[in-house]
């Protein structure tokens, strides 16, 4: 009898998977892969059921012979060991992103005679419409706000872009790159005060007051499901910061990073160039502390940023405080450094993970931009953020149209440099 691979992924069963399953064991004995939490993640949404509940669904589908864990979004290695005589897929995958997979899976069947049978995609209305639920309980408060720490645990690795308003949420969701037969995706977004305040057209002083930031993070969280970090710039006074925590817990919110300064906010690219000054170790460690008894709920995380590097304070200064303030309860610690030799934030690095080994380490990699993602977690780093790209990307691009049309008293020269409103309205999801 033939041996016949299904690849699945989704954690929503519906008639399209059992009528493609009948067709598959038609043709041998089934062989289900299905992706782990982890490749799930890598490419869309993450599931809802974790994998385990997905294989108990599945092995209890006529027809299935046998489950096997498929770790990556790539064929290769589960093609290699098993080596079966048909790969079952729908026809889906031959004009979406999954296009270089089904290419490199394709390649490797030649290799030793294997064939590809591939099946009309189901594209039932009522299907859509489960997805489309599905989608939305994943962006409810309590499953989101959940969902930074089951990444961190899952993957021990973290990559947020910043994100302003709803489409650029939208594009840090949907974007994803396929290399290798892999994929690669932004696993949170970032809601900076940077961005948000020149979003607004308002310098970066604490000036756009909570209240409007945070129906920025309502607007991103009605078309998205990611987890959301967010800039609460220094906190505030510590009264007030108890109430931003429960605020940002019942919005969703996974993780809010606030910055050990006091007086008015003057942004860290400025460096020693303006008079800002450092909150003592123990204001600070007691705006943690009550900030920590203010929340509800355990998966709502506290970040300290500490700015001893940024003000020229010293390594020993930034560990004194790193330690401090993870005693007080923070449950990460975020260095920073305006220099581009990233060499400081890798002694911080080296050196506090001589003393703690768990606790995670955030870095925005700005200044220090020359490192990759997969040594920075080699040396101990767990989330990086990717702080100001987009808006920074889209302020140039933007100008150089409006330039475009007044030199040319024209649209025509522009459309090259632009992208149809079709294409940009098709990200926006419809609720059918």
């Amino acid at each position: 009898m033939s041996t016949v691979f299904l690849s699945v992924s989704t954690d929503i069963i519906h008639g399209g998977h059992i009528a493609i399953i009948e067709k598959a064991s038609a043709l041998g004995e089934l062989i289900v892969g299905v992706l782990t939490d982890e490749a799930v993640a890598s490419f869309k949404r993450y599931p809802l059921l974790n994998y385990d509940e997905r294989c108990k669904i599945l092995r209890n589908i006529k027809g299935v012979s046998r489950i096997v864990p498929q770790t990556e979004v790539s064929f290769k290695n589960i093609l290699n060991e098993l080596r079966p005589d048909i790969v079952v897929h729908g026809d889906n995958w031959q004009s979406d992103n999954l296009r270089p997979v089904r290419e490199e899976c394709i390649e490797l069947l030649n290799e030793y005679g294997g064939k590809l049978v591939e099946f009309p995609y189901s594209d039932n209305p009522e299907y859509k419409k489960l997805d489309s639920y599905f989608r939305s309980q994943s962006s409810l408060p309590d499953i989101r706000r959940a969902r930074l720490k089951k990444v961190l645990s899952m993957k021990g690795f973290v990559t947020a872009m910043e994100a302003h308003d709803g489409l650029t949420g939208l594009i840090v969701e949907n974007t994803v790159v396929y290399q290798e037969g892999g994929a690669h995706q932004f696993d949170a977004m970032w809601v900076s005060s940077l961005c948000d305040s020149t979003a607004k057209g308002k310098p970066d002083i604490e000036l756009v007051d909570m209240t409007s930031r945070f129906r920025t993070i309502e607007d991103i969280m009605e078309v998205t499901t990611k987890p959301i970090i967010f800039d609460g710039d220094t906190g505030g006074k510590t009264e007030h910061f108890v109430y931003t925590v429960r605020s940002l817990e019942r919005l969703g919110v996974s993780m809010v990073i606030i910055e050990d300064k006091t007086g008015l906010k003057k942004n860290s690219l400025f460096g020693t160039e303006v008079q800002q000054t450092q909150d003592s170790i123990e204001n600070f460690s007691e705006k943690i502390r009550a900030g920590k008894n203010a929340q509800k709920t355990k998966d709502f995380m506290i970040c300290a940023r500490i700015e001893s590097l940024i003000l020229e304070q010293g390594m020993e200064d930034a560990l004194t405080r790193a330690f401090a303030f993870v005693d007080a309860g923070a449950d990460a610690i975020m260095i920073h450094s305006r220099k581009k030799n990233p060499s400081e934030i890798q002694e911080f690095i080296a050196k506090f993970r001589e003393k703690n080994k768990s606790t995670p380490i955030v870095l925005v990699p700005t200044s220090f931009n020359s490192v990759t993602e997969e040594e920075w977690k080699e040396r101990g780093a767990n989330i990086i953020i990717y702080a100001n790209q987009l808006m920074r990307a889209e302020v140039p691009a933007m100008k150089k149209a409006a330039e475009t049309i007044l030199e040319n008293h024209r649209a025509k020269e522009c459309d090259e440099m632009i992208m149809p409103f079709k294409e940009i309205i098709s990200m926006i999801p419809v609720e059918e």
